[in-house]
């Protein structure tokens, strides 16, 4: 239930969209190198609460623990805080790290859905279904090497930019089952860049944070990794 590199606001989608109430997870804190932080669900909120990594034991509030193990069973009989509901909150349900998790990219758009003072209820049948993404990126030309600021969108193995938000039509759709790597990319004067390699073009693109692009590369990678998932169960149900 370690999620290395995972935001805030990601840690929040997550829980609300696929945990439990008593749902948690431990993720870095952006703050200070030695510290963790714990997001936990509660009845229809994540809070977070900083864990000090002293080396040799664990600082949580005026607590002090062992190991990991030992605050989770402590927190686990005992709340941790009251929410807004008045909801006690407790440890019950570590979220694992291998749970699939393409839905903690729409985390932006459930962040701001919350923000709006939106319940749980309403928030998840409305979420972006699982490993969709959309928002601007910046395309490196074909011919001219010029570079334009196209809306792309990403629905199940197919990447699709247009224009502009507003147009219907998409310049090109490209199919992501061809696509063979998707990888950051430093050849650019430009930052924040990353590639799509294509048998016969790789796709130069271009975010406005290296945050943004990261979280372009997870769920394209994760969409390839999928492929190749369907590709094996296929050959292997063949060859038997």
């Amino acid at each position: 239930w370690y999620h290395d590199n995972l935001t805030r606001h990601a840690a929040e989608a997550l829980l609300l969209s696929n945990g439990q109430d008593g749902s948690y997870l431990l993720r870095k804190s952006n703050e200070r190198e030695d510290l963790y932080s714990l997001s936990v669900r509660g009845k229809d909120s994540v809070k977070h609460f900083h864990v000090e990594h002293t080396g040799t034991s664990f600082k949580f509030g005026f607590n002090e623990f062992s190991s990991l193990k030992e605050l989770v069973t402590h927190f686990a009989n005992q709340p941790l805080i009251g929410s807004e509901t008045g909801t006690l909150i407790v440890l019950k349900h570590p979220y694992p790290r291998e749970v699939e998790e393409p839905s903690i990219y729409e985390s932006v758009r459930v962040h701001t859905a919350m923000q709006t003072g939106r319940t749980e209820s309403d928030l998840v049948p409305n979420a972006p279904s699982l490993g969709t993404k959309e928002g601007y990126l910046i395309k490196q030309g074909k011919i001219v090497k010029n570079w334009k600021t196209r809306w792309f969108t990403l629905h199940r193995n197919e990447l699709k930019y247009f224009k502009d938000q507003t147009a219907t039509e998409p310049i090109r759709a490209l199919d992501l089952t061809e696509c063979s790597a998707v990888q950051f990319d430093y050849s650019q004067e430009r930052v924040n860049c990353f590639c799509l390699v294509f048998p016969l073009r790789t796709y130069y693109l271009c975010a406005k944070t290296g945050i943004e692009a990261d979280e372009w590369i997870k769920i394209l990678r994760w969409k390839l990794s999928q492929i190749r998932k369907q590709v094996d169960q296929r050959n292997a149900a063949l060859s038997s």
